[in-house]
């Protein structure tokens, strides 16, 4: 009897130990799960919501083009984000304080900007084009000499605009955002509008009770590459570049781009710069 009730406490001490081992492998299993599970970092992106069909409002969100590619970008790079209309002037503010993470508000990379924020590889292709009434004698930028133009402040389309004809020129009429300039335009208080193509386009398109063309100069305007505004020295430069390249490969960019603009995108053009 002894025996056997040596051998049966033997037998239960085993076993539970063997429950014991299962239930700290179960919290192993848990606590690997639960990290498994951790949340995404959120990037703060900022944006001027005034620039359809890339960035607008519509029932109080930010929708557009940059919007949802700067999700499908975030997503493949391993982030969620978090959108703000903060405006154009307060984008380069934010983003160099490091109150925001990055900018999508297309936004030209140039030389000058460089010099104090840093940029993603490019991933839209866009150059200036001019608006007018139908019936103007506006053919060509070469045109617009003399003329009132109306620009958005601190864009390529000034830029533009400026080099052509002097920065002090007052016949340039610059407003905070493109919707207030085209409003001009059809108000008669400028002959012309110039701002990036597909925006111009795009309005024409969409508004033809305006009676509004589009006029395009490439002799005139350069081609121009869109990236994503980051703070100097940013690390997550990286990470959304190679998510970036990945996206163009895989055909979500493309998905993406003719949801928006209804062509194929030119990605020849945007990989050789990548």
């Amino acid at each position: 009897m002894k025996q056997k009730f040596k051998i049966m406490v033997v037998l239960l001490f085993s076993l539970t130990l063997i429950l014991s081992a299962c239930g700290s492998n179960k919290n192993n299993a848990d606590e690997k799960g639960n990290s498994s599970q951790e949340t995404k970092k959120i990037l703060r992106v900022v944006t001027a919501a005034e620039y359809a069909p890339f960035e607008y409002m519509d029932k109080g969100e930010v929708v557009g083009f940059d919007v949802d590619l700067v999700n499908a970008v975030a997503k493949e790079a391993g982030y969620q984000v978090k959108v703000d209309n903060v405006g154009w002037d307060p984008i380069f503010v934010e983003i160099k304080g490091k109150r925001a993470d990055l900018a999508a508000s297309a936004i030209t990379i140039n030389e000058d900007r460089k010099q104090s924020y840093d940029f993603t590889s490019p991933y839209f292709l866009s150059t200036n084009m001019i608006m007018v009434q139908e019936g103007s004698n506006i053919k060509t930028a070469a045109d617009l000499k003399d003329k009132k133009v109306a620009v958005q402040n601190g864009t390529t389309g000034q830029d533009a605009v400026e080099g052509m004809f002097g920065k002090k020129n007052e016949n340039i009429k610059k407003f905070e955002n493109i919707p207030l300039a085209i409003m001009e335009l059809k108000n008669g208080g400028v002959d012309a509008v110039v701002a990036d193509n597909t925006v111009v386009e795009e309005y024409v398109k969409n508004n033809p009770k305006d009676k509004l063309v589009v006029i395009e100069d490439e002799s005139a305007f350069e081609a121009e590459y869109y990236g994503y505004l980051l703070p100097k020295g940013s690390k997550l430069k990286t990470d959304l570049d190679t998510a970036l390249t990945t996206i163009l490969e895989n055909g979500t960019y493309t998905k993406i781009y003719k949801q928006w603009f209804g062509v194929e995108p030119n990605l020849e053009k945007l990989k050789a710069q990548q």
